[in-house]
């Protein structure tokens, strides 16, 4: 799996600044501080995040019972083991791996990047059949590395990634 920018990184933070958030998206991002000193979320939240990321799956998130929800979403935010991290969310009625990516990004204290077709079109990769921890782990490592590199949060990066495909 070989990953490579489809720009030069000097653009980068010219990309990010020409996608506009969504309030929804405002509004989740403002969550964190709050989410971080719960160390998890309601299925309200979850809810919100599903419909942020993927409308179509969000009504599922209304099979998970609250208690599932915050157990499931505080092992994530707690567990040191990366492929727990993100597996564990897909547990969740709702929850695949891209959303799954989304609350990693949105409310973990590490940098995640969302897993979205455009974005990985950005780094030179097709969405795969089925998503595996063996894609997701090299897809996160290189994606830390552009943003370090660059001195941006991963928000920025996700933000220029996901531009670039929509104007290309």
């Amino acid at each position: 799996m070989r990953m490579k920018l489809r720009f030069p990184e000097s653009e980068l933070e010219q990309i990010a600044k020409r996608r506009v958030p969504s309030p929804l998206e405002i509004g989740l991002i403002k969550l964190k501080p709050d989410v971080q000193q719960r160390g998890s979320l309601d299925k309200k939240l979850l809810k919100c995040v599903a419909h942020w990321k993927s409308p179509r799956r969000a009504a599922l998130i209304d099979c998970n019972d609250e208690e599932y929800v915050k157990e499931i979403t505080s092992w994530a935010f707690t567990t040191t083991n990366e492929r727990s991290r993100i597996e564990v969310l897909t547990l969740l009625d709702g929850v695949g791996w891209p959303t799954a990516s989304a609350i990693l990004h949105l409310f973990h204290e590490e940098p995640y990047p969302i897993l979205d077709y455009r974005a990985l079109w950005a780094v030179g990769l097709e969405v795969p059949n089925r998503y595996v921890f063996s894609f997701w782990w090299p897809y996160v490592e290189f994606c830390r590395d552009i943003a370090r590199r660059n001195q941006v949060d991963m928000r920025t990066l996700d933000r220029a990634l996901w531009q670039y495909s929509k104007e290309a």
